[in-house]
């Protein structure tokens, strides 16, 4: 069958498997690999894009689910050349360490600052409870969305550019 969507702004048609799980079409039929693909049960986390801004575990969507949909991968997260705060968060304050769970964690982050763009520390939490880190421990990642809470352009700045 023949999906068509927007992934980090560029339109692409694929014809695909009916049973093609969202990860596997980011992954192996538009080489985004920076979409993880871990657990195959949906509660690790590390599959998170966003669909039409809303952070989806893509291991549980299908391509054809997604199609007409904007999808948003890690790799749409740079633009121009200039990491998007939540990267930058996840630089500044250590918030990643073997990689893995990352790009998730700042999808999440991301569809997180848009709805609170001054969320707490309870708040970060719970957003990214659905994700798992066995790595870090959270405390760094929580610091990093912080980060990035407080150092998101403004939206006069945003108005600007677009």
């Amino acid at each position: 069958m023949q999906v068509k969507m927007t992934v980090n702004g560029e339109e692409v048609t694929r014809d695909v498997e009916p049973r093609m799980l969202l990860v596997h079409f980011l992954r192996d039929e538009l080489d985004m690999t920076g979409t993880h693909w871990g657990c195959d049960t949906s509660n690790c986390g590390t599959c998170v894009v966003q669909m039409d801004g809303e952070p989806v575990k893509s291991c549980t969507v299908l391509a054809a689910m997604a199609s007409g949909h904007e999808i948003l991968t890690v790799e749409g997260l740079e633009q121009d050349g200039t990491l998007d705060p939540v990267q930058q968060g996840f630089m500044e304050e250590h918030g990643l360490q073997c990689g893995f769970c990352t790009p998730g964690m700042m999808l999440t982050a991301k569809a997180l600052l848009r709805e609170n763009p001054n969320p707490t520390e309870a708040e970060i939490r719970e957003a990214i409870s659905g994700q798992i880190c066995r790595c870090t421990g959270y405390m760094n990642i929580v610091k990093a969305v912080r980060w990035a809470a407080d150092h998101q352009p403004s939206p006069l700045a945003q108005e600007v550019r677009s």
